[in-house]
């Protein structure tokens, strides 16, 4: 038996989750709650639960500031975001804050109920769609063979100022104007990077940044 919470701010939604769980004997629907203080108020009066699945964007308090609550206070339960947001920022800020999965709200019965047990089980899950769609862009980016070891290549602290405007999308031009400095100087901070990383490209050197933890 898997006791869950359901958190979500839409009753029609939460009605409509309802249905879909209780059609699989395995699983009880343990409360419910419109936002994350409310989770915590339930399982302070004594509501046990083994899995958390919530919605991220509640009013009082959303999904990330619960699932960090989660982790801290409750570190046997296991929470599972579900989520309309389809960006990778907000699943990376969940896994950060502590959940163990993440799906989007357009997934199927089968999948949810999958990953329900298999969070439960221990383990992480992500829906097919976001893994589908991570996994081809890491195959369309620039091959990584050819770049120097992490160990070789030091970055200060303006060169991590510049890796992150880049990987937010910033123009030469807009990072200058945010690190107050001319447009010349920031080319050559990136310039620097690519030759000393021995990546072909701007793509490939925040590609490099992220796999080696320099920017998240």
């Amino acid at each position: 038996m898997i006791r869950i919470i359901l958190v979500e701010d839409h009753t029609i939604v939460r009605d409509g989750l309802k249905i879909i769980l209780q059609s699989n004997p395995e699983f009880v629907i343990a409360a419910e709650a419109a936002n994350g203080q409310e989770a915590l108020k339930l399982l302070k009066n004594g509501v046990t639960a083994d899995v958390i699945l919530t919605d991220l964007n509640m009013p009082v308090m959303g999904g990330l500031d619960l699932a960090a609550s989660i982790a801290e206070r409750y570190p046997t339960i296991r929470l599972i975001v579900l989520s309309g947001f389809d960006n990778e920022k907000f699943l990376l800020q969940a896994f950060k804050a502590g959940a163990k999965g993440y799906l989007l709200k357009n997934v199927q019965p089968r999948e949810l109920k999958f990953a329900i047990s298999h969070v439960h089980e221990g383990a992480e899950y992500i829906c097919s769609e976001l893994t589908s769609r991570f996994m081809h862009r890491m195959l369309s980016l620039p091959d990584l063979r050819n770049e120097a070891p992490i160990d070789d290549v030091k970055f200060s602290d303006r060169d991590i100022d510049v890796l992150n405007y880049l990987a937010e999308g910033l123009t030469n031009q807009e990072i200058a104007d945010k690190l107050f400095t001319s447009k010349r100087t920031v080319e050559g901070y990136r310039e620097n990077m690519i030759n000393r990383t021995g990546v072909r490209n701007t793509v490939a050197l925040i590609r490099y940044a992220i796999i080696h933890g320099i920017i998240s």
